[in-house]
């Protein structure tokens, strides 16, 4: 059974709701699915999984937020050769940096070795109908990857 992880940091509950989706998606096509808040998880769990998933907000000026920085500076300390990765996130359109927490979190996958399962979901605000709708796509793409990969 391929094995998911969603990790979330979300301060208006905007990417915990996202990734409220992914879990229910991923498990709707038969995955073993751990989904956790940033601040109470280890970046090394990743190593124990198949999908490696991150849903984040972006913080002033287009940083990862605080509660993340801890785990995102672990990231870069792993081997994540051989698995799938996807990142989300949920934004603002009025701030400049819309949703940049999500490209740092994809290039800290790709320095680590992990292949893009999907590309990135970025969500205005709250997630709307159609947002659901693409994030279920990018969870199918996603898990598509990892059955091309024998995950």
């Amino acid at each position: 059974m391929t094995k998911v992880k969603i990790v979330y940091a979300s301060i208006t509950g905007n990417d915990e709701d996202m990734a409220y989706v992914l879990t229910e998606k991923f498990e709707d096509l038969g995955c073993e699915v751990e989904m956790s808040e940033v601040s109470q998880t280890d970046a090394a769990d990743f190593e124990d999984t198949d999908i490696c998933v991150i849903a984040s907000y972006t913080y002033d000026q287009g940083i990862v937020p605080d509660e993340a920085l801890d785990f995102f500076d672990d990231m870069h300390d792993l081997d994540l050769s051989g698995k799938i990765y996807g990142t989300c996130g949920s934004g603002d359109r009025f701030y400049e940096d819309f949703c940049r927490a999500v490209d740092e979190f994809a290039k800290a996958f790709e320095e680590v070795g992990a292949t893009k399962g999907s590309d990135s979901v970025r969500v205005e605000l709250s997630p709307e109908q159609a947002d659901i709708d693409h994030l279920d796509h990018f969870a199918e793409e996603i898990y598509k990857k990892a059955q091309e990969m024998d995950l």
